[in-house]
């Protein structure tokens, strides 16, 4: 696509990824019933942002910001074989933009940069019923399989 730029967010980025945010929280709404109807919060930007052990991306299109994702190295189970994996989070493309594999180019900059850490295990989080994010998240090659399940006992 011309004109589209994957490159570091930066702390000057934070207000316009706040919006980002809320727009993963509404889309994520119609599939978990215990979001926050307001002041719902998913991420600790700062944190994303200055830390090292996570990289935050954004996809720009003349200079706006249409896309983001992040990486973060996680302390794995101890039961794995990999001491470590990276965990990708905030994975939101404008509807506008989806389906030009903008997605995919957001992951593979977090995959290598995941790689340059020495991680190679990748994990992430997708609600079950979202079928467009499942189905784009396998085109990259990620499998399901772990099922969390819920209930709630209270009023």
């Amino acid at each position: 696509m011309k004109d589209l730029n994957i490159r570091k967010a930066l702390l000057k980025d934070q207000e316009y990824l706040l919006v980002l945010e809320q727009k993963v929280v509404e889309a994520e709404r119609p599939y978990n019933s215990t979001i926050k109807p307001e002041g719902a919060v998913y991420y600790d930007l700062n944190s994303l942002l200055t830390d090292d052990i996570s990289l935050v991306v954004v996809a720009e299109v003349n200079y706006h910001i249409i896309g983001t994702g992040y990486a973060q190295i996680r302390e794995s189970k101890k039961s794995l074989k990999h001491s470590k994996h990276a965990y990708l989070g905030f994975m939101y493309i404008e509807p506008e933009y989806r389906g030009l594999g903008i997605n995919k180019l957001i992951m593979d900059e977090l995959m290598d940069w995941s790689k340059e850490q020495g991680v190679y295990d990748f994990y992430l989080d997708v609600y079950d019923g979202n079928d467009a994010a499942i189905r784009a998240y396998e085109k990259v090659g990620f499998s399901k399989s772990l099922v969390e399940m819920k209930i709630n006992l209270g009023v």
